[in-house]
């Protein structure tokens, strides 16, 4: 059964002039290590993909905000975006979102990106 969507779109350039204005700061307080060394790896695309990933977290969080109480008991890096063999996004719970999600609900989740744009969507449901 469907308990939430979520979707959420992004300019890249916004992500890219935080990373650039706040640098490590900014990338250790929303991306995990994971995400991290998977966006850096993009080179000349890694702008597109923090900004994707950052849709993807904002999209996720909005399919399952239904099922916290305080939605301040969230952190970004809660939620994990990375990348599965064949390349399609996968989502990882960690913190207080792993005790609420646990194994009790399915997240599936679709990124895109082009040039200036990111969008991501996120369907939860509970198995």
């Amino acid at each position: 059964m469907i308990v939430g969507i979520g979707v959420d779109i992004i300019e890249v350039d916004r992500i890219q002039k935080s990373i650039e204005n706040f640098g490590d700061k900014f990338l250790e307080r929303v991306f995990t290590q994971g995400e991290i060394e998977y966006c850096e790896k993009k080179n000349v695309q890694k702008f597109q993909s923090y900004a994707g990933k950052f849709a993807a977290k904002e999209a996720i969080f909005k399919a399952v905000s239904n099922q916290l109480t305080n939605k301040y008991d969230i952190e970004w890096k809660d939620i994990e975006v990375l990348n599965d063999e064949v390349g399609r996004p996968v989502a990882y719970f960690h913190g207080k979102l792993e005790e609420i999600i646990g194994n009790s609900f399915s997240v599936s989740i679709s990124i895109s990106h082009v040039d200036k744009m990111a969008v991501a969507n996120c369907i939860c449901e509970k198995l």
